[in-house]
């Protein structure tokens, strides 16, 4: 940006729009990925549970409590399920994991999403561009926006640039 030029305070303020629009489709995209999550959850357990009944399947049940009636070990049919069960189970913990953090993501996107809704409005009644960079770029660095946006440069990590740019000239 030249210097003789000021910014305009109304760039800063769509700039914010379209941060906040992207950070809500990234909200939008995690929530995908953990409902496609959560759905295998659903048919893991479905399946975990269908196989639960096969293997119990014919088992005796006990007559009384006074002197139950031991099924026989299924031998290694039996120790096969119990570590196909163990093993789904395994699994279903670690998407229920990953479900959890795609959750966390998504608040902290919608979060920041919200942050930047909230500055474009408040830059709306700003006129000086230099201020409306300011506070953008203030914004960005307390929110640590840049770990958001790893394909895109945001404003706070251009001014970063320009300043290092500058020290660097300088010496």
């Amino acid at each position: 940006m030249d210097q003789s030029d000021p910014p305009d305070a109304a760039a800063f303020v769509e700039y914010c729009r379209t941060q906040a629009a992207l950070c809500s489709g990234r909200v939008q995209q995690l929530g995908e990925e953990a409902d496609e999550l959560l759905d295998e959850v659903d048919d893991e357990l479905a399946a975990l549970r269908g196989d639960l009944d096969d293997a119990t399947e014919g088992i005796a049940t006990p007559p009384s409590t006074a002197e139950p009636e031991r099924p026989e070990a299924g031998g290694d049919e039996a120790e096969a399920a119990a570590d196909a069960a163990e093993s789904a189970v395994s699994t279903v913990e670690h998407k229920q994991t990953l479900v959890e953090a795609k959750q966390a993501r998504m608040n902290a996107f919608n979060d920041l999403a919200g942050g930047y809704a909230d500055l474009a409005a408040e830059l709306d009644d700003v006129e000086d561009g230099d201020e409306a960079l300011e506070r953008v770029v203030a914004f960005e660095v307390e929110r640590d926006a840049p770990a958001y946006f790893p394909d895109r440069e945001t404003l706070a990590e251009t001014v970063a640039e320009g300043e290092e740019d500058e020290a660097d000239a300088d010496e």
